[in-house]
């Protein structure tokens, strides 16, 4: 087996480059998600070591004495931090020409050639599903050998051949372990999840075809493949005996409530160990099968409402009607279940009057908190495909979704709506629901309930204003 490292590389500060997110970019306040892809690898690859850079701070300088010490190094990358992370790559061959260097992430399998052409430094570049193919790199099998790369032969991209899907979702050991020997969980938080908090997957795939969402069509794919459910239970009965500090897990499946027999029972194992969850969810979810997840510890649902305009939202095939998404929110909040929104500003129809349509939807709907995000136009998706066909990528920034300090750019634009009116819009809309006196005085409450709430949010709002007067300098 070779010495393997597995990085998120270092990049821009509070970067959140590492999660498996439709948006990897520095959010309004930072954030920190668990490397789950990189975790994956290196609970399959034994004696491997996984460093997670930006969460822990680390500089490039502070890593390269480690370039020495190994024989393998994979870096997880994305669109944004790709030039970033082929320097990194380059510095560590520089240090160790010996270094075998392979990048994963949907960036490059989606941009194969392209990747692989990129830098010298990089040996090969993964298709989808890289967790074997990873380790069989690992356990010494040739890279011409080894399906769902692309690498380079006879000095041009070559393609191994596809790997298939993983079926058996349970033949992945578990992340936690892993966690618990390379990370630390204080390291990891948002806005909205209890502190210190702890995310993974129950498994892959999503069936809905949101235009815009970047792992289903990238890399997990429609169908959504689970865990057994005795697996996941013992999963999280580890953590928490091994994780006193947790105070939350959250599952970070696209869609956990895409299958509701299987939500509904992993809540009642859930609920037989105490723990606290929250996870991502379609605004659809019957009201019965909230109920069971609620008695069963639910805290929080995550919930993409992107827009409050029925016209947009099957524009960017979502599936999901505006009445329904109000019933569901409407259940949530008689049955205590708190919501994290996500909306997004720019979407294919949107205008100056929808923009307004989906504040006041905001407002009326209510959820706890809110990400406002623009449009991510990232290669592999429809809406990228659909943007270069119509023209609508801003021509000097359709290779930077994100500016020099890794906060989001907007990068769309329609004859009718300047990329400048939709980057204005995303201000407008978080002061318009953030700013209004009974929201104001539902989170003044709720700090003055929990000190520790309090420094939390404190902290968390001068970050926020921060990165509103960011914006308003940047515009």
């Amino acid at each position: 087996m070779k010495k393997t490292l597995f990085l998120s590389p270092p990049t821009f500060d509070g970067y959140d480059g590492g999660a498996g997110s439709r948006y990897q970019c520095k959010r309004e306040v930072k954030s920190f998600w668990y490397p789950t892809w990189l975790a994956q690898l290196a609970a399959l690859v034994p004696g491997s070591k996984l460093i997670d850079a930006p969460a822990r701070g680390l500089q490039l300088d502070a890593l390269l004495p480690l370039a020495s010490e190994y024989e393998f190094l994979v870096i997880y990358t994305s669109t944004p931090s790709f030039r970033n992370d082929v320097k990194v790559a380059e510095a560590f061959k520089a240090k160790n020409p010996a270094l075998l260097i392979g990048f994963c992430g949907s960036h490059v399998a989606v941009n194969n050639e392209a990747s692989i052409q990129a830098s010298p430094a990089i040996d090969f570049v993964c298709d989808v599903e890289f967790d074997f193919a990873i380790k069989e790199i690992a356990e010494g099998r040739p890279l011409p050998e080894v399906l769902g790369i692309t690498i380079l032969k006879d000095g041009a991209p070559h393609f191994t051949g596809k790997r298939p899907v993983i079926e058996d979702m349970d033949s992945l050991p578990w992340v936690t372990p892993i966690y618990k020997e390379h990370l630390v969980t204080t390291d990891y938080y948002n806005g909205y999840m209890l502190h210190p908090y702890m995310s993974l997957y129950t498994g892959r795939g999503c069936k809905s075809h949101c235009t815009f969402c970047l792992w289903p069509q990238t890399i997990s794919g429609h169908r959504y493949r689970t865990r057994s459910i005795p697996n996941i239970a013992a999963e999280i009965k580890w953590a928490r005996d091994n994780f006193p500090e947790i105070k939350e897990f959250f599952f970070d499946d696209d869609t956990l409530t895409d299958n509701i027999p299987q939500v509904e029972a992993l809540a009642r194992e859930l609920g037989k160990l105490g723990v606290t969850w929250s996870c991502n969810a379609k605004a659809n979810v019957p009201y019965d099968t909230l109920k069971v997840m609620r008695e069963n510890g639910l805290r929080l649902l995550l919930v993409g409402y992107e827009s409050g305009n029925q016209n947009i939202l099957n524009n960017i095939k979502k599936g999901i009607l505006v009445t329904k998404a109000r019933q569901f929110t409407k259940d949530c909040h008689e049955l205590g279940i708190l919501i994290h929104g996500t909306f997004i500003v720019g979407l294919p129809g949107e205008t100056l009057d929808t923009i307004e349509e989906s504040i006041r939807y905001a407002q009326e709907l209510d959820p706890k908190t809110i990400q406002v995000s623009l449009p991510a136009a990232y290669p592999g998706t429809f809406l990228y495909n659909q943007a270069m066909e119509n023209g609508w990528l801003a021509p000097d920034k359709a290779d930077h979704l994100v500016d020099d300090h890794g906060v989001q750019n907007s990068v769309i634009e329609y004859p009718h709506l300047t990329s400048a009116q939709i980057f204005d819009a995303v201000d407008r809309f978080y002061k318009r629901f953030y700013f209004r006196p009974r929201k104001m005085a539902s989170l003044f409450f709720d700090m003055c309930r929990d000190w520790q709430v309090m420094k939390r949010q404190l902290r968390e709002g001068v970050e926020f204003f921060r990165f509103l007067w960011g914006r308003e300098n940047a515009a």
